[in-house]
Parts: C-alpha cells; structure tokens; sequence
C-alpha cells in the first residue's frame, strides 16, 4: 500500500534562512499522525510544500502516490488543510464559502454533505451568517468544514483548537475521529501536547528543520526518565537555591518539581518543610508528552 505522504530529503530555504533542512517522512494510510514541535521549526513549511503553497528548494513530496510538483492536482485534491491563520473571505455566508469551495475542485450537488459538515461542527444554525459576523471560534470551524468539502482521503490539521472553547474541541475531535476510523489519514499540528498524547499513534518531532524524534507514542513516552511532583502550598514560600533546582513550572502557589527515582520525594518533602512551605495538596504524576518533548528539544 502507497503511503499516504512520502517526505523524501525536502529542503526549504527563504534566502539565508533554511526552513526544511533534509525532512525524510512517510505516513501510512489511515493514520492518526502527529507533528509536533516549537515555533518556526518548519512544520507550517513542510505543510505548505504538501499543499503546494511553497514549492521545495529540493527533494521529493507525494500525497497518496501523487506528486506534489508533477501531479499536483491529484495531490491537491487527495489532500484537505485546515490552516493555522483565520482566512476568510468576508463577501459570502458560510453556507456559500463551503459551495463555492467544492466549486475549486469541479464538485457539483454536494449541499447533503456540506449540510452533514455543517451538523457535525454546529454550524448549522451559522450557515446564512456573513462570516465576518462569526467570532474567531465559528470562523475556525468554518477553515475545518473547508478542509473537508472534498471529502480528501488526507487532512492536514495544522493547530486546529488555537481559540476554540471546550465545547467545540471536544466535538471537533469527536468528529475527526470518525473520520479516521472511516479510513481518512488525519496529521496533527497542536501546541496542546495532551491532545497529541491522547489522539496519535506515531509522532515526529521537528527542530530547525530536522526530524529529531520519530516512533509510536507509547515508545516516546517511554523514554521519559524524570516523574513529576505537583504540589499546593498554602501560601507562596521562598525555597533554597538546592529545592528552586528541582522546580520546572510556578503557578503562584502550584509548584512542579522533577524527580528521577520515587525515594526522592521523601528528600523534596523534608527540604520544603525546611524552607517553611506548608502543603495543602500533592500529587505524583507520570511523565507525559510535554516532558519528552521538552528533554527532545534540549537534546537536539
């Protein structure tokens, strides 16, 4: 089976400025893929190049088998991206922005599936507003039923819950799931690692460029060394320069520290009560996505 996107040593370079810096990838067909790293590490470039926005300095892309540059409208229409920036027209309602959209790839009578779209993400009461009177997380929603109108076999979600309420995350990914078990192959972009954690099965991680983490979720969580120690104090406390070390995040009185071997939160305890700090409430974690992909990050 061809895979779903084939990456083959794509650079990308804006003058001095090397944005793709050798990118090997494949996703498989029907895959729930997430790509995951920190701002300007050339996921939006790698996502563009798919989409044909920006055409690679170098290399080989291909979605299900067609050539991004050679073949590029079966590429185009195999493929759906629901882009980071809120872009609209603001002349038309949402219901015509979804027509004139199956418009660009010559689909015809497609209103029982823009109406299902338009159910799917709650926008059916919204179909006859004007977009420029939706709030910034209608017009969200509106960017993922584009995405979707031509029914592409490979959707491309690039930060697709930046903005957007609870409510609509959870029926979003609600939806998206679907499609997946349907047999759609879905790459996720997020800054929301718990989302990546708890919806991909593969994740890549890009810096400067490069791929510098490539495996299954369950394999990169894996990896994690270090456990966490969330603690509430009941009023906020100075701690020794040796307790401070331990400490990677401080939310007023929420402190999280890091350890590597259980016997140590004894060690942590004691130093706190010596610095005076009163406990209101702890808890030890497990290590999640966000400390693998800070310990990637500082490794690379």
């Amino acid at each position: 089976m061809i895979p779903a996107i084939r990456v083959e040593q794509a650079t990308k370079c804006y003058g001095s400025v090397q944005a793709l810096a050798g990118v090997d990838l494949e996703v498989d067909q029907g895959e729930f893929f997430g790509l995951l790293g920190p701002n300007g590490a050339g996921k939006t470039t790698l996502i563009s190049a798919l989409a044909g926005l920006v055409r690679a300095s170098s290399g080989r892309l291909a979605v299900m088998g067609h050539d991004v540059v050679a073949d590029y409208r079966a590429a185009r229409r195999s493929l759906g991206v629901v882009p980071q920036e809120l872009v609209f027209d603001p002349f038309f309602s949402v219901r015509e922005t979804l027509e004139l959209q199956s418009g660009y790839f010559g689909i015809r009578n497609n209103g029982a599936w823009i109406d299902e779209i338009l159910a799917e993400l709650d926008l059916a009461a919204k179909a006859n507003a004007n977009m420029r009177a939706l709030s910034g997380g209608m017009k969200r929603r509106v960017l993922v039923a584009q995405a979707l109108v031509h029914r592409p076999p490979v959707i491309v979600l690039d930060e697709p819950t930046a903005g957007v309420d609870v409510e609509l995350r959870q029926g979003l990914w609600q939806f998206i799931r679907r499609l997946n078990r349907d047999g759609h192959t879905i790459v996720l972009t997020t800054h929301y690692l718990e989302e990546a954690e708890s919806l991909c099965g593969r994740i890549a991680m890009l810096k400067a460029g490069r791929i510098v983490a490539l495996d299954t979720t369950a394999n990169l969580l894996s990896r994690a060394t270090t456990h966490a120690l969330r603690i509430r104090l009941e009023a906020p406390a100075t701690l020794p320069a040796e307790l401070e070390a331990s400490v990677v995040s401080r939310e007023g009185v929420k402190l999280t520290l890091k350890f590597d071997r259980f016997d140590e939160v004894g060690v942590l305890l004691d130093r706190l009560r010596s610095a005076g700090a009163r406990i209101e409430d702890m808890e030890v974690g497990k290590p999640d996505l966000e400390d693998v992909f800070v310990d990637v990050m500082r490794a690379a």
